[in-house]
């Protein structure tokens, strides 16, 4: 399988994490990915441009970081990150998408500062500041709930850890100091050889 990853897109990261928890580095090929360049071949690839992108074995092609997880969850043994059944399955997905809005706030802010600076918007930018402080003031009272409490086998986890993560590179995003539960839960998560392995400047892909 190929895997198209830019690395250090957060999404991606969360495909290259799962690779690494379900033991699949033999299986799966890590590829960079030219993105948001006029005319770049990755295009004929991907024609929509993002990333994470799978190709199977069979030509059989995946898009979008949650999809390719549940495909990589399930390829190696009894799935780990599944939701269970009934309203603690529920729990978990309505805490994955509040999660999820933490990542993909961080990410429009990120691109944001990425542009000329003469070209961004201050608008946008004090926008997703501003929903970062109030989900992680959220996350602070969330974090002690058991789907993240437990031992980690969830996506709400992953993509929460993910996202906090992004503190390392997005200027403005201190949110440490003022959060203690929520540090103390991501150390264990940062100190996983998966994480670690996969942090933008760690991987030798890209």
């Amino acid at each position: 399988m190929k895997l198209y990853i830019t690395e250090t897109s957060p999404y991606a990261r969360m495909a290259r994490i799962m690779v690494l928890e379900k033991g699949l580095e033999d299986r799966v090929e890590i590829l960079p990915a030219r993105t948001r360049q006029a005319g770049s071949p990755y295009y004929e690839i991907n024609p929509s441009g993002r990333v994470p992108y799978l190709i199977c074995d069979d030509d059989w092609r995946l898009e979008e970081s949650q999809l390719i997880c549940a495909h990589f969850d399930h390829l190696a043994g009894p799935p780990a990150f599944a939701p269970p059944p009934g309203r603690d399955g529920w729990e978990v997905r309505r805490l994955e998408a509040l999660a999820r809005s933490l990542l993909d706030g961080l990410g429009v802010w990120g691109r944001e500062l990425k542009r000329p600076e003469a070209d961004r918007s201050a608008t946008v930018v004090a926008h997703e500041r501003e929903r970062a402080r109030r989900l992680v003031d959220l996350w602070e009272r969330e974090i002690e709930t058991p789907p993240m409490a437990e031992p980690f086998r969830n996506m709400a986890q992953l993509t929460l850890a993910v996202a906090l993560e992004m503190d390392a590179r997005l200027p403005g995003f201190d949110w440490r100091p003022d959060h203690p539960k929520l540090a103390a839960w991501l150390a264990p998560f940062a100190r996983r050889p998966s994480f670690a392995a996969t942090l933008p400047g760690a991987s030798k892909t890209g």
